[in-house]
């Protein structure tokens, strides 16, 4: 397979995801001791380290069972393994880019590749990614709700971005329903948009551009007839949801009992967690590096002793990020697919 010739954009976004993953190694272990974080990780029990793989794939897999189930409403003779492959070439490409943009795009050239309709493959990405976020909102504005104060105790300076994590996954969920409830109005907008940016030249007048944004208007609103039809199919999708994201806040309780601490239950490790992952999930930085780290830090220094906190930060963010981005990068690389083929 020929690639496109890789554009600046693209280039650039590598280096800056490098960039980051090497400052926060730097930042990392710079300030620890790094013989004794091996020490550490060497006397993790194996069973809770085993525990804690098994939720890393899980997570991603169940993604995957997710696309399969909602695919055989139309493909019957769709793969349960190849749609877990989807899944975790979606994780990287979401990994590797800004806000995770990447990961949908590379998932639909994927299941082209696997002479899947468009029609099909939009649809059901559309609905599990609809859902994963929706989800996620609900699952911060429950611990507001039910556990605020010791959200702040934990928290800290870091609870403005538990509100912004909050706020900008609400207001995507909320433009995604928009999208699919009034597409005629949101497609005017954007194109009220489109043209104030040529107005001021941000941009060129592009018919593919609207034609782009028709496409997108329609996808949506396809997706919520999908919804609407399928309401049962769709709950259990969700259900499933739901599992999936508990299953990466679990990793992290299965690294504390790995290190043979004991005092704090699995649900506070787990709301802990959650309100990490709540509060860097949107923001513009690849895979969250950086910022999720500190804030783990920062969040996690009352559950885990000081000569294990680095240890466990180390495994956690290892098994749910950096293990998996491996897979899928690997699941990429088999299907032949690069940065740089999205360009086409």
């Amino acid at each position: 397979m020929k690639f496109a010739k890789p554009k600046l954009s693209k280039i650039l976004e590598i280096l800056f995801f490098l960039l980051i993953m090497a400052l926060t190694f730097y930042a990392v272990f710079s300030r620890n001791d790094l013989s004794e974080i091996i020490s550490s990780v060497r006397r993790l029990n194996p069973f809770y380290l085993l525990c804690a793989v098994f939720s890393a794939v899980f997570f991603v897999c169940m993604e995957g069972f997710m696309i399969w189930y909602l695919l055989r409403l139309t493909e019957k003779q769709i793969s349960l393994l190849r749609c877990f492959s989807y899944s975790f070439i979606g994780f990287f490409f979401s990994g590797i880019t800004p806000s995770a943009t990447g990961g949908q795009p590379a998932q639909l050239l994927a299941m082209r590749k696997d002479h899947i309709p468009m029609g099909s493959a939009t649809l059901s990405l559309m609905a599990v990614a609809v859902l994963y976020k929706l989800v996620l909102v609900l699952i911060g504005f429950g611990l507001l709700l039910f556990w605020k104060k010791g959200l702040s105790a934990y928290l800290g300076n870091y609870m403005a971005f538990y509100y912004l994590g909050i706020f900008l996954n609400g207001l995507l969920v909320v433009l995604l329903l928009l999208f699919m409830v009034h597409g005629n109005w949101m497609e005017n907008l954007l194109s009220r948009i489109e043209a104030f940016c040529i107005k001021i030249r941000l941009c060129q007048p592009s018919e593919q551009r609207k034609e782009a944004f028709h496409h997108l208007v329609s996808d949506y609103q396809e997706t919520l007839h999908f919804l609407l039809a399928h309401k049962g199919i769709i709950l259990f999708t969700a259900l499933c949801t739901f599992f999936q994201r508990c299953s990466l806040f679990l990793l992290t309780w299965f690294i504390y009992r790995g290190l043979g601490l004991s005092g704090c239950g699995p649900l506070l490790v787990m709301a802990l967690q959650a309100s990490v992952y709540i509060s860097v999930d949107m923001l513009p930085l690849p895979g969250s590096q950086g910022i999720s780290e500190l804030m783990y830090i920062s969040v996690f220094a009352p559950v885990f002793t000081d000569t294990l906190l680095a240890s466990s930060m180390c495994v956690t963010r290892g098994l749910s990020f950096y293990f998996l981005l491996a897979i899928g990068a690997c699941t990429a690389l088999f299907y032949k697919i690069s940065p740089y083929s999205q360009s086409r």
